[in-house]
């Protein structure tokens, strides 16, 4: 009922997913992160239980095929599962079950996998890996929205579109990134503008948010008014 795209990046660490389908609030359900050791979607019927497992496993050192393997021993329900992984050294891996709607299968390259179900065609998975291949001069982010748009025009989900959402995380135990488009006519254009949004109000103050390397945060009264101020903003705080 979905395709996505799990990635490592190396250079930043970061992993990430991103993931779109014909269904409500796909964001709640398939993109999972960790920082430091891996990213999974789970899809078709799915079952949220298994990304945590196999994060776990990835943590463990195991490979993700193994890591995905040990979840699955005990689903009965793993023929109707589709789930990948990539982990921090860029080997990924996919398990698509037999009872999964077609079309229904993955790629996989160095560093990402794509996998998707009750797919148009294979192309849409097939499009969205050769766009994420060649995006290489793209941060991680837009990487992931061209490669889904990508997929959408080679047809996408077969039976429409609803939501979609990208997830992205570094050096903490929550996402520098998680948006969401939960129910929307044009899920992918709608998270291309939020995603923009991000870019311009969000990511730039994460370097200054409360972080392991620095629990505080930025925490100066003066160089937080300098920067209101800047943004035309008439605000200070008490007593100054």
């Amino acid at each position: 009922m979905t395709w996505s795209i799990v990635a490592h990046d190396a250079d930043s660490g970061a992993f990430a997913v991103a993931v779109t389908t014909c269904a409500f609030a796909v964001g709640a359900s398939c993109p999972h992160v960790r920082a430091g050791v891996g990213a999974v979607s789970t899809q078709s019927f799915t079952n949220r239980y298994l990304a945590p497992a196999v994060l776990d496993g990835l943590a463990r050192g195991l490979t993700p095929s193994a890591a995905i393997e040990g979840a699955l021993v005990g689903d009965d329900g793993k023929a109707l599962r589709q789930i990948h992984a990539v982990d921090r050294h860029g080997r990924a891996a996919a398990w698509t079950g037999q009872s999964c709607v077609e079309w229904a299968g993955s790629q996989q390259g160095q560093g990402f996998s794509v996998a998707g179900n009750m797919l148009a065609n294979p192309a849409v998975v097939g499009e969205t890996a050769a766009t994420f291949r060649s995006g290489t001069g793209l941060q991680l982010p837009e990487r992931l929205m061209l490669a889904l748009d990508a997929g959408q025009a080679a047809g996408g989900d077969r039976r429409g579109r609803q939501s979609a959402a990208m997830k992205l995380i570094t050096t903490e135990d929550f996402p520098d990134l998680d948006l969401r488009v939960d129910d929307h006519p044009e899920p992918l254009t709608e998270l291309r503008r939020l995603l923009g949004i991000w870019r311009r109000e969000r990511a730039p103050s994460l370097a200054f948010s409360p972080r392991k390397a620095d629990p505080a945060g930025l925490i100066d009264k003066a160089v937080i008014e300098a920067g209101w101020r800047a943004r035309g903003l008439d605000l200070r705080f008490p007593g100054r």
